[in-house]
């Protein structure tokens, strides 16, 4: 199949005149294959693509863009020679933050004749899009954030729903202001820069932005110091006490969930060394000196490259709050830190301090916004909430966009390459799902045929799709997963780089193979805070010899070939031959990836090597280190793919979704009934887990920051299960 690719995209352009005779040749291959319900085949395939080519010279409006990068430099049966010759061809210099566009929000006041059109939209438009006028739009901002969309039956909170909520209201004549509950977030530190920014781009309409914070931490406020006013009630739950970073390393203390009465004693509690008392012999191999996903099973404390690590992203996130929140609220940071070192435990000195508005209840807010609107004091407050508002098309407000198209593809969760049977829909990111939205955004007419075999009418649209989007977006919010499946995806967005610019935008995470896909793109945009990098390899085996024993059982096999038992032997340890393969097999991984990401990032192998080894950074210093090319959020993506596609900084363009919403609720009702049904089938899974992982994982290890991620007050030992698990 490679092979094919190569021919398909390496054939050389044809002249002008050849155009229409191709064109018509092509015509007359769909028609025939249409008639006869059969695809094309692989001849006609080709022709199909030159007809495509070669009439995107004719066009004045065509995305295709002649580039020195050649599909060859993929092709895994290349020497390495002509890589190397590849690498040279396709060298450009990166560049620098500031030549891309900022993608700044620009509030412009609506016309006379727009306002007229708007009002007239709003009279025909569905019932559930009414809003009074004077309203004031109310969301509750707690718990898990998604960075993927949400059907209409999902429960949550949507960041790009927020996002576009803030936009609309914004032009909205009907919405006066917003009021904020701001109460436990539970999501990394780049959604908040995102939500925070669109804070202010919405403060630029001249409208009013009020927070409510009942329960008050450095997260919360950070959000809340973006508002015009902020207030608490008396008894809010209130703590700015500083970050810190913690890991949990289960060495000599494990608390596996087995239903095995040897892990408890006879007074009921764990005893030291359950894990090896358990029986259970991990083998984990991690390329890379920083790569720490899997130090919870073979260490008992940090180790010094881990510390450093650790310790730098916790200044950079330290550093970024103390500065953000002292320029917004007239501070010096020096001010802010002895603030925060004094322990300040009393709400009473935030208002001292100048640092809240206020101490309120609810309601007494809701007066205060009565006053704001011009309300009478004995009515009802007329009020929006979330989930209506986001039912309210931007077509109603007049924001549809322009013509030209930028494809956003969303991928969001770990990796994993196929679909389990048991997996929700939406669930993290599938490869071979992925892969198909990506193709459906490069219009490749070799896929799309056998896709739309049977829909006659979407023939023609598949062989335009590749002029329909001007641009790609890559919206990653992922610490990796399987490896294979990020090399897959990894090539899929090189290919569709040939044809457009495709951009990757990056949210709270997208390290390993999250990152291993974003440096597929053109530019590679990430907030400051967004935790990336961490290119290495982990892979890991069980050896559960002496937990069989325990409970009596017994595997014997029979073998052929020197290494036939490396995976399957799972009753004993690796033999010194078999430790050494399976060393050289995560080693070779680990240089694939690396020499990709040397190659994406036009950078040598050897300045590679200084930022990888697994290492984590936060987007700042991967910036610095031309692991990102800009700072910014989603907008300034959108900045950025306009630039490379040609298209005016001040030209509306229409972003459409490619990525399927989070399940329905029908989708929910049937995978629970899946996993109810399959539960004796998901416990032999997970004993089989036990004894080796699903090959090489391009992961980034679970981080748990307290005062950075919402409290929990679950038992330690489930805690330190849950953060083992935020690992895989």
């Amino acid at each position: 199949m490679s092979k094919l690719l190569l021919l398909l995209h390496s054939s050389p352009p044809f002249h002008f005149t050849t155009a229409p005779i191709l064109h018509h040749r092509a015509t007359t291959v769909l028609r025939a294959s249409i008639l006869s319900k059969k695809p094309p085949n692989l001849s006609s395939l080709a022709l199909l693509r030159k007809a495509t080519l070669s009439s995107s010279f004719l066009s004045p409006s065509s995305s295709f863009r002649c580039r020195t990068f050649s599909v060859r430099a993929f092709d895994s049966d290349d020497s390495k020679t002509e890589q190397e010759e590849e690498k040279k061809d396709s060298f450009h210099v990166k560049k620098s933050d500031g030549d891309y566009p900022s993608g700044e929000f620009d509030f412009q006041e609506i016309g006379a004749w727009n306002r007229f059109l708007v009002k007239l939209k709003m009279l025909i438009a569905f019932p559930w899009e009414r809003v009074r006028k004077g309203s004031v739009l109310t969301m509750k901002l707690r718990g898990q954030i998604s960075d993927q969309l949400k059907s209409r039956f999902s429960s949550g909170l949507s960041l790009p729903q927020i996002c576009e909520n803030f936009i609309k209201a914004a032009y909205d004549p009907r919405i006066s202001g917003i009021y904020l509950h701001i109460d436990g977030l539970n999501c990394g530190w780049a959604k908040v820069e995102e939500i925070r920014r669109h804070i202010f781009n919405f403060k630029k309409s001249g409208k009013f932005v009020v927070a409510y914070l009942p329960a008050c931490r450095e997260k919360e406020y950070y959000l809340a110091s973006a508002c015009d006013d902020l207030y608490l009630p008396p008894s809010a739950y209130f703590s700015f006490y500083g970050f810190t970073v913690q890991a949990a390393f289960l060495a000599e203390f494990f608390p596996i969930v087995l239903p095995f009465s040897m892990a408890m004693n006879k007074n009921n509690t764990v005893n030291d060394g359950v894990f090896e008392n358990v029986g259970i012999q991990p083998d984990v191999q991690r390329i890379g000196k920083y790569k720490s996903a899997g130090d919870q099973l073979t260490r008992k404390s940090m180790s010094k490259e881990n510390c450093e690590m650790l310790t730098a992203i916790l200044d950079n996130i330290y550093g970024n709050w103390l500065d953000k929140v002292s320029s917004t609220k007239g501070k010096k940071i020096e001010d802010m830190k002895n603030f925060i070192n004094e322990g300040v435990y009393k709400i009473e000195r935030l208002k001292e301090e100048g640092l809240i508005t206020n101490m309120h209840y609810d309601d007494e807010v809701i007066s205060m916004l009565k006053e704001k609107v011009g309300v009478q004091k004995d009515k009802v407050l007329p009020m929006v909430d979330y989930s209506k508002y986001s039912r309210v098309r931007n077509w109603t407000l007049g924001l549809t966009g322009g013509r030209d198209l930028i494809a956003i593809i969303r991928a969001s969760g770990s990796i994993s390459r196929v679909k389990s049977p048991l997996s929700l829909s939406g669930s993290g990111i599938i490869g071979e799902q992925l892969i198909e939205k990506i193709r459906r955004a490069r219009g490749d007419e070799l896929f799309h045929v056998y896709t739309f075999r049977r829909k006659p009418s979407c023939l023609q649209l598949a062989c335009l799709e590749s002029k329909k989007y001007k641009a790609a977006i890559i919206r990653i919010d992922s610490p990796g997963g399987d490896a294979l499946a990020s090399d897959l995806m990894w090539r899929e967005i090189r290919l569709l780089a040939e044809s457009k610019p495709v951009i990757a935008s990056m949210s709270d995470v997208a390290a390993s193979g999250g990152y291993y896909m974003a440096m597929a793109a053109d530019a590679i945009v990430a907030e400051n805070l967004t935790l990336t990098g961490s290119i290495g390899v982990v892979t890991g085996k069980f050896s559960l010899g002496k937990l069989y024993e325990k409970i009596g059982f017994n595997k014997e096999i029979i073998s052929r070939g020197k290494y036939a038992e490396l995976l399957a032997a799972d009753q004993r340890p690796l033999r010194p031959d078999e430790a050494e393969l399976f060393a050289k097999s995560a080693q070779n991984a680990y240089e694939q990836f690396r020499d990709k990401a040397a190659f994406s990032r036009s950078m040598p192998v050897d300045k590679m090597e200084e930022v990888a080894q697994g290492r984590v950074w936060t987007g700042q210093d991967a910036a610095s280190r031309g692991l990102v090319d800009a700072i910014g959020g989603f907008s300034r993506a959108v900045a950025i793919a306009k630039q490379k596609a040609n298209i005016p900084q001040d030209r509306q363009v229409m972003l459409v979704e490619l990525s399927r919403p989070s399940p329905t609720l029908p989708e929910i009702l049937s995978g629970i009934g899946s996993s109810v049904v399959g539960a004796e089938r998901t416990l032999k899974e997970l004993l089989q887990d036990l004894a080796f992982s699903e090959g090489v994982q391009a992961r980034m290890d679970g981080i748990l920051f307290q005062g950075l991620e919402e409290a929990s007050y679950d038992n330690p030992i489930l805690t330190l299960i849950k953060d083992y698990l935020g690992s895989l």
